[in-house]
């Protein structure tokens, strides 16, 4: 059922597709050989957040588009290194300034499609720019080095580029893991097929025009495929000329994308979920644990991989912090994604709508006590009655044992437990299949480093929560994936080592004892 809200979000999605040249009646959302392309498959439906009404639907790439989207890719890739590193650099600082004058249409629709709060968009925006300045910078500085070896020879080792690399990117933040990935991939010497969840195909596509336009990349550097993981992922994934596999999303895809490399033999970067633990002991400044612990979980809805899901409380903070953490994510302005007051939308998509609210309730069931939220919040439009809004959820009297301590939620949901000790404090932050991300609050700077020391996790933060920046590496362990994304090691995800041996000996060594007779 359609609704002024819908109305809106429609007309506001036409005019800026309409801007990019793309007719919305039929949605061109695929990059290829430098053209937009509009897939012939499945015809695949957008979903309002906020309203859970159609906004508009696209069609499947499938395989055939796959194999165009790879063959250009392979041709620009060969193109693309004759250039010298120098020149790509340049070139790809070009990529960065081909996004200026489109950063609030690409923040618009991110909004619409994904049920950002636009403000939140706007950054996103400016961090792929970021993303693409700074790896800009490292194409000229990917050395190699001379090992002295032990034989008459001159051995050196180069960076190489593994050719056509094909990613995969989620519904969660589709602006920012695009430029994520693609950027180290290209500054590597790569061409990339990447292929974003089919739930938030727009931005990616335009990104790709826009930084191979502003860039002069080759025409293909670049390819975006849009459609469902069946079809055009297994496409993906499954092509021989695709070197390796990167992939952003849920533990349970990542599983398949790894097999599907494996049966080719074609390594995989794999970022994957989080149950990342935000401890907080009684020497913390708490005004600033409080604010730490509302942005760790209720930033983008929760829907976010390295969300501080399992707040660890020292017992002597327990009931005083959590009612000032429940007043204060009640003070959480919760509306439309449009609304530059916003702070909070809907939940992405229906399917993660229903799933959070199983799992809160399989929480209750099982003896959790909820704080506050649990349902949407007062004070939306009516039109909004089939949304996905969940109100910021606390639950308290958790156990380590119950699912909700274990699964990740992907929502607003906060989980409280308590320990007595540096000891207990460790072992529930660990108690996890996750190693992503976790966080210590302390006035105790040689107790916080003792405890981050600690923790299975790829990132740590001491007295802070969720600073993530382009420059430095991110990724987990176990089941939250493997290889990391970002600064020099993301860049060095995307090539392999070559040894080279020159002899310099005045007569080389016959090592077979061929001679003149």
């Amino acid at each position: 059922m359609s609704n002024a809200l819908t109305q809106r979000a429609r007309d506001a999605i036409a005019q800026h597709l309409d801007a990019f040249g793309i007719d919305p009646a039929a949605p061109a959302t695929n990059w290829i050989a430098g053209r937009l392309i509009a897939g012939d498959g499945e015809a695949i439906p957008l979903i309002d957040p906020v309203t859970g009404a159609q906004l508009l639907s696209y069609r499947d790439a499938g395989a055939a588009l796959v194999e165009r989207a790879i063959e250009a890719a392979t041709t620009a890739q060969a193109e693309w290194m004759a250039l010298s590193a120098s020149e790509r650099g340049r070139r790809l600082q070009g990529a960065a300034r081909g996004l200026e004058g489109h950063e609030e249409a690409l923040a618009q629709l991110e909004s619409l499609i994904a049920g950002k709060p636009v403000g939140d968009c706007r950054g996103e925006v400016a961090k792929v720019r970021e993303m693409f300045e700074y790896y800009a910078g490292w194409c000229d500085k990917q050395h190699g080095e001379v090992i002295d070896v032990p034989t008459t020879h001159l051995n050196y080792v180069q960076r190489i580029p593994y050719g056509v690399v094909g990613q995969i990117t989620p519904w969660n933040a589709p602006m920012f893991t695009c430029g994520w990935q693609l950027a180290p991939a290209l500054a590597a010497g790569n061409a990339a097929v990447l292929k974003p969840s089919e739930l938030t195909p727009l931005t990616s596509a335009l990104i790709a025009m826009l930084v191979e336009r502003g860039g002069r990349l080759p025409a293909g550097l670049i390819g975006i495929v849009n459609g469902l993981g069946h079809t055009t992922g297994q496409a993906l994934t499954a092509h021989p000329r695709i070197a390796k596999l990167v992939f952003v999303g849920s533990p349970e895809t990542g599983r398949r994308i790894a097999e599907a490399g494996a049966q080719r033999l074609v390594p995989s970067v794999l970022e994957l979920g989080g149950k990342s633990a935000n401890i907080v002991f009684d020497d913390a400044v708490l005004d600033d644990a409080v604010s730490g612990a509302q942005a760790a979980i209720f930033a983008g809805a929760g829907q976010s991989c390295v969300a501080g899901s399992r707040l660890l409380l020292h017992e002597n903070l327990l009931p005083a912090f959590t009612e000032r953490l429940a007043r204060a994510a009640e003070a959480i302005a919760v509306g439309l994604p449009a609304e530059d007051a916003t702070r909070m939308g809907p939940l992405q998509n229906a399917a993660q709508y229903r799933r959070v609210h199983a799992l809160i309730e399989e929480a209750l069931a099982q003896g959790a006590t909820l704080l506050t939220g649990g349902q949407a919040p007062a004070g939306l439009p009516a039109e909004t009655a089939d949304g996905y809004f969940l109100a910021p959820t606390i639950l308290t009297d958790v156990t380590p044992e119950m699912t909700i301590a274990n699964e990740e939620v992907f929502g607003p949901v906060l989980v409280v437990m308590t320990f007595r000790d540096e000891q207990e404090a460790v072992a529930l932050a660990n108690a996890t299949r996750f190693g992503l991300a976790g966080a210590v609050w302390s006035r105790d700077t040689a107790k916080a480093l003792r405890i981050a020391h600690q923790l299975r996790a790829g990132t740590v933060w001491v007295n802070s929560y969720k600073t993530i920046n382009v420059m430095s590496p991110f990724g987990g362990l176990g089941e939250s994936g493997y290889g990391r994304s970002s600064g020099l090691d993301g860049l060095r995800e995307y090539t392999l080592p070559r040894s080279v041996w020159v002899e310099t000996a005045a007569q080389a060594t016959a090592a077979m004892g061929y001679g003149d007779g």
